[in-house]
């Protein structure tokens, strides 16, 4: 029993000093995170119509992120695959309970506790790319057909819940989140090919099953000049917003689009067409630059990774968040459907700021811990 006690106390004595000695922060992606939030608060300031509280309860928001950032960062990245089931399958529960208790039911996304009030789809789309990270960790790569299939299970339980919100647009990027593990873990192209062409053999079946508002929005993404005062008017208005700036902009707070009511949602999902009209091709260049520079960092990151699990989630986060910036300026610019996703650490928003946040704290973690990862 004393050499049990001994052995436990030592192992945590080791934990507790890689924990607390080493340091955790990836100067570079601090960096690229720290000026993408400052450009994120200037172009709130400006389409809030220089609303300060928005723009403080914003900065409060990504202290909040920044300290998890911290915390996570400190915890070895095997300590975070021992914990990535229990993370999982929490997230799962949150989505049950949000069936059954969430406000409005059904099309609300959140959970209020009194406390605090959150969206779980967000917590999945951390915790699906950990998740199948931790399947493929111990097993021989490329994935099999049954752990293809296997990993379809675990994406498909949370992707079938949160597009029963409905937020088909969530759904989907929880989805991808999940396939970016499949796709590092060096699935061969064919099978990649044969899943693409499964899908869309199945695409006109699932079609019947979108809701009414869902379908309606695909057909105004292809004609949004049928209705141009009704569905078609954010892609217009976003689309007017975005070429009236030109190239170098209106300059700040000189947008008009937004300042007199023609762009909708013009803090949170519209907000980069204001971005786009106040300072033009250089403004977007530069932030899609600031963009691209973290996406590379955290997939340099994820190639001096030393294990497979730590391989797979930075190298997933770090695609996954490239496509929420494609789906937004896709969105924007009239090129994808309106979908509602935020544009990354820019949009108006607690609960993504901070998922987001947490998780490029994981690839810090990867990072700062590459030399001694089993």
């Amino acid at each position: 029993m004393n050499e049990l006690v001994a052995s436990f106390s030592g192992r945590a004595l080791r934990i507790g000093r890689r924990i607390f000695s080493r340091p955790r922060i990836d100067l570079p992606l601090a960096i690229g995170l720290l000026v993408l939030a400052l450009i994120g608060l200037t172009v709130l300031y400006s389409a809030s119509n220089l609303d300060r509280s928005m723009v403080l309860g914003q900065a409060v928001r990504f202290v909040a992120g920044g300290l998890l950032l911290l915390a996570v960062s400190r915890i070895p990245p095997t300590l975070l695959r021992a914990w990535t089931p229990w993370f999982y399958l929490l997230g799962i529960l949150l989505l049950v309970v949000l069936t059954v208790l969430g406000e409005g039911r059904g099309a609300d996304r959140w959970l209020d506790l009194g406390v605090v009030r959150f969206q779980p789809s967000e917590l999945m789309k951390l915790a699906m790319p950990m998740m199948v990270a931790w399947y493929l960790h111990p097993r021989p790569l490329p994935p099999r057909w049954r752990d293809i299939i296997a990993i379809g299970v675990l994406i498909g339980v949370p992707a079938i819940l949160v597009g029963k919100q409905p937020d088909l647009g969530t759904a989907l990027l929880i989805a991808a989140s999940g396939m970016f593990v499949l796709f590092l873990a060096g699935l061969q192209w064919w099978k990649i090919g044969a899943m693409l062409a499964a899908l869309a053999a199945i695409a006109p079946v699932a079609w019947h099953f979108l809701h009414d508002y869902q379908r309606e929005r695909v057909m105004t993404f292809l004609h949004p000049e049928n209705d141009p005062l009704g569905t078609g008017w954010h892609i217009i208005q976003s689309m007017i917003a975005v070429g009236s700036g030109g190239v170098l902009g209106k300059g700040f707070n000189q947008g008009t689009q937004s300042k007199l009511e023609f762009l909708p949602e013009h803090t949170t999902d519209f907000i980069f067409a204001v971005l786009g009209e106040e300072f033009g091709l250089v403004g977007v260049l530069v932030l899609l630059l600031v963009y691209a520079f973290i996406v590379g960092r955290c997939l340099w990151i994820a190639a001096n990774a030393r294990d497979t699990y730590s391989r797979l989630v930075a190298g997933s986060f770090g695609l996954a968040f490239m496509v929420y910036v494609i789906v937004n300026g896709g969105m924007i610019s009239g090129l994808l459907p309106v979908v509602g996703v935020p544009l990354p650490l820019v949009s108006y928003g607690g609960t993504s700021a901070i998922t987001l946040l947490t998780g490029f704290g994981v690839v810090m973690s990867i990072h700062a811990h590459r030399k001694w990862t089993p």
